[in-house]
């Protein structure tokens, strides 16, 4: 499926053999693998890291399994060792390209392959000059991608740089992010959430004079953003913590030796020493710290009569630079406080769904009263009186407190399990289950994914196993009230996919399968993570569809962009109508039909990856929930 932009529901159907039955020989035999036998289909030439493939016996109707490496001990076996999945680097290289070029994608993903490595080590892998080669880190450690520390061997030992996969994968989500802060506050929160993604981290004072300058660009003429608004937007987003400073490279060990301030974080350098313990944001005591900063005045309208002079002023600044306070304290986006914003809105949308608007409002004032307390990582939330909740309620919603005791029972007792009741005090005490509402939202996703891919009877198969955990064969049909025929047909499909999984629970030693149970059961946290990998897939096709589509109109897009940048010159000097009709006739009409239909369709993949985008957070939460509950 290389170069392939087909989404979930359209992935291949692999056939498979639907009249099998127990052999007609008991004879003693080793006991088979207890997986899912699977046919070996067109696409699994390459070796994806997901799963093995099954052979089939020589024997007619009979299924003869291989030495089988199952999805979840094979998954867990890569995480445990801190690699990552073909698909999972080949989305991440697919990233980097698109944002940073090949240079940096090749060093990219040679780190996530690798492990970490030393300069010298990389360069001579990679087969790059020395210097694309700092460039590539220095980009990289800039966003956050890379971290970097002292040799393994000690501390006279070359630095040795190290990728980070999840952060790379971050930057699909970008657009959330950036939607997220326009919805919470507004213009300026989406442009100062936009400059930190596209910089990696920068000081306070930089940032409220770019989005300052970028809001002034876009008001109208004689109208300029205040620098001070742009500082209260910035300090509202470190309040809730949207955005925390970078952790200091050097100054750690400062703090308790004496009392002068520790060494602000600055942007590293390959080839600088780095100490062997890798500080986190959280570690900081300042981490969430606004500095005071002296900066006064109003955002600049940049002309186009500047746009020759940027570099002649970029590096002025670098060799007079204006003090403000902050020196040295750089910011970045706090991408787990995002993604706990992401979880409670898919739980309090889910509620709404489920039950009814009140229902979703009584949650997010709960999620919200335990959002300090509360950590990331946690299963549930703070125990919350009745009392508390009902004082803290919007104003706008007029419920009285018997009805709002009602309310709380109807929750407690939907068999979702989103509300739980932890004791009696203060009229009752209730939690949100956050782990149980997420297994119920992947849950979901699941069922969701096989009745697109595979029609309703399959998905009601399958969400029947999921109920009753083990069934025969005989008790799907009765249970399913679908024809044996069929059933079978749908079991065997299920199976060969991996969704299903089929466990033997032999009477006698020799797994005779006369004296043998096969009882079909689903097992939700591997599913989850193979549809994840299919999701990781997905994504990586979409991306590489998007990039041949806009290469092979290269020229006819740049063509366009030259033309839009000359009627916006002379639309700025005051050309007549005549001038900027004869520009626009340019473009002939079978071009602008033909870059209507590019755009139309760069919408359309833009739009399939943010809603693949959305179940890969699903699907990510819960298991990395599932892992820390089970911890």
């Amino acid at each position: 499926m290389r170069g392939n932009s087909r989404s979930l529901r359209h992935l291949p159907q692999t056939s498979t053999n639907t009249d099998v039955g127990p052999p007609q020989s008991e004879a003693r035999r080793p006991p088979p693998a207890r997986h899912a036998p699977r046919l070996k289909p067109a696409n699994h030439s390459e070796r994806n890291g997901v799963a093995e493939v099954c052979v089939l016996s020589a024997e007619p109707h009979v299924f003869r399994l291989s030495s089988v490496v199952c999805l979840k001990e094979r998954t867990s076996l890569l995480l445990s060792i801190g690699k990552m999945t073909a698909q999972e680097v080949r989305l991440c290289g697919l990233l980097l390209r698109e944002h940073f070029g090949e240079v940096v994608e090749k060093v990219g993903t040679h780190l996530l392959r690798s492990g970490a490595q030393n300069l010298r080590t990389i360069i001579h892998e990679t087969g790059l000059p020395l210097d694309l080669v700092k460039k590539s880190l220095c980009v990289l450690v800039q966003h956050g991608a890379c971290n970097f520390r002292s040799g393994r061997k000690g501390p006279g030992c070359p630095t040795e740089y190290q990728a980070s996969g999840d952060r790379i994968l971050r930057i699909l989500r970008y657009p959330r992010y950036i939607y997220t802060a326009k919805t919470l506050y507004g213009d300026t929160g989406e442009l100062i959430i936009e400059e930190l993604l596209q910089r990696g981290h920068m000081t306070m004072s930089s940032t409220v004079k770019t989005v300052a300058d970028r809001l002034t660009q876009n008001m109208e003429e004689g109208r300029s953003m205040d620098y001070s608004e742009v500082t209260s937007a910035f300090s509202k987003l470190v309040e809730t913590q949207f955005l925390q400073r970078c952790p200091p490279m050097g100054g750690a060990r400062n703090t308790k030796d004496s009392g002068s301030p520790p060494t602000p974080s600055t942007p590293a350098t390959p080839g600088t020493p780095a100490s062997t313990a890798l500080l986190t944001p959280e570690s900081f005591p300042d981490c969430y710290k606004v500095p005071h900063i002296t900066l006064i005045g109003r955002g600049k309208r940049r002309h186009s009569s500047d746009d020759g002079e940027d570099q002649k002023s970029a590096k002025k600044a670098k060799m007079d630079p204006e003090t403000h306070g902050d020196e040295g304290i750089y910011w970045q986006v706090n991408f787990e406080r995002f993604h706990l914003h992401f979880r409670d809105q898919a739980v309090i949308s889910a509620v709404a769904n489920k039950l009814d608007q009140t229902c979703s409002e009584i949650v997010r004032t709960m999620l919200r009263m335990s959002e300090v307390t509360t950590s990331p990582s946690a299963t549930c939330t703070k125990p919350l009186s009745a009392n508390e909740i009902f004082r803290s309620l919007p104003a706008s919603y007029n419920i009285l407190r018997p009805i709002l005791d009602q309310y709380l029972t109807l929750l407690v007792d939907d068999p979702m399990e989103f509300v739980g009741k932890a004791g009696e005090s203060g009229g009752g005490m209730f939690v949100v289950n956050l782990h149980r509402a997420l297994a119920n939202l992947a849950r979901a996703t699941l069922e969701s994914a096989v009745q697109e891919r595979f029609g309703s009877r399959s998905a009601r198969i399958f969400r029947l196993l999921l109920r009753k955990r083990h069934l025969e064969q005989k008790q799907v049909e009765d249970f399913a009230m679908i024809p044996a025929k069929e059933a079978k047909d749908m079991l065997y499909t299920l199976l060969s996919q991996n969704l299903v999984q089929l466990q033997e629970i032999p009477k006698t030693p020799d797994y005779a399968p006369s004296r043998t149970f096969y009882l079909y059961t689903v097992n939700q946290l591997p599913t989850a993570r193979m549809l994840l990998q299919n999701c990781y897939k997905t994504v990586a096709n979409l991306i590489e569809r998007r990039l041949f589509e806009t290469k092979e109109s290269k020229r006819l897009l740049e063509k366009s962009q030259r033309i839009e940048a000359i009627l916006a010159s002379l639309q700025v000097s005051g050309a007549e109508p005549e001038q900027l009709t004869e520009v626009e006739e340019m473009i002939t009409a079978p071009e602008k039909q033909q870059l209507e239909s590019l755009r139309l369709h760069i919408n359309k993949l833009d739009s399939a990856e943010n809603q693949v985008d959305e179940t890969m957070f699903l699907l990510e939460a819960y298991v990395s929930s599932t892992a820390t509950s089970t911890a």
